[in-house]
């Protein structure tokens, strides 16, 4: 997919009929960038209608080794260039069906309390490529309420962590506590590749809350025999916890 097939698909996705302006608020956000420490992150201010970077801020060439003015110059149409050639269709499904989620299923007045997060890989100023996980914050909306203007926040990962393409989408409640709305992984079903029957069935049981001892005996095989496979499957499915693992599915039950 080349640069132009790209652009087409990503203004298919943020189509809007408004010209949006920085507010205030952005303008203090981007003020406050040199007060910041160094770190492994960066920020943008993103422009889904002009596809340009409004702001880059100051520790994105420490980041991933790109000029910033360069960058700000050529827009994403030039970011997207640096993108791995086999996340770029599995990012543009993840923005879509964010795009769709939101339109569907959160209400108009509720759509500045949403923050959404994807990942994929960019080729950084070494001819590296590394992960990036982005999560942006809109910060303007459209006539129709449409975000298209949006706080990006970038964290940058090394190459040897090994990470599907995933997106989710997270609602800040009245207890000022995110809840995600909405998880898909575009890599490929979880449970598709590697993952033996009788881990399956473990799943499946951890799902319903079941601990090791109550899997044990409905599947007839001891405790320590079903802490074993729940370490393995962590270890094929780079899973951190068996909570991260379920909430996960219990989000998209097509993974199952």
């Amino acid at each position: 997919m080349n640069t132009e097939q790209i652009e087409l698909a990503y203004e298919q996705i943020f189509k809007s009929y408004h010209n949006p302006f920085l507010s205030d608020h952005i303008k203090k956000i981007i003020e406050s960038d040199v007060y910041l420490p160094y770190n492994s992150t960066f920020f943008c201010i993103t422009n889904t209608q002009t596809l340009s970077f409004e702001y880059i801020s100051k520790n994105m060439a420490a980041c991933i080794g790109l000029d910033p003015d360069e960058l700000k110059e050529k827009g994403m149409r030039f970011f997207w260039s640096k993108m791995h050639p086999e996340d770029i269709e599995q990012w543009l499904t993840a923005l879509n069906d964010l795009m769709l989620f939101t339109l569907d299923s959160i209400p108009e007045d509720k759509r500045n309390k949403m923050t959404y997060t994807w990942n994929y890989r960019i080729k950084n100023g070494s001819d590296d490529y590394v992960n990036i996980i982005q999560n942006t914050s809109p910060l303007e909306f459209d006539k129709d309420n449409k975000p298209i203007i949006g706080l990006a926040h970038y964290t940058v990962l090394g190459h040897e962590t090994h990470m599907p393409v995933c997106c989710s989408a997270k609602f800040l409640n009245n207890q000022l506590e995110y809840e995600t709305l909405y998880f898909n992984n575009y890599a490929q079903k979880l449970l598709s590749n590697g993952i033996s029957n009788r881990e399956r069935d473990i799943i499946r049981l951890l799902i319903l809350n079941k601990t090791s001892k109550e899997i044990a005996e409905k599947l007839s095989i001891s405790p320590n025999t079903v802490d074993t496979h729940r370490r393995n499957i962590l270890k094929k499915m780079n899973i951190s916890s068996t909570g991260e693992l379920v909430g996960m599915l219990k989000l998209n039950q097509t993974l199952l």
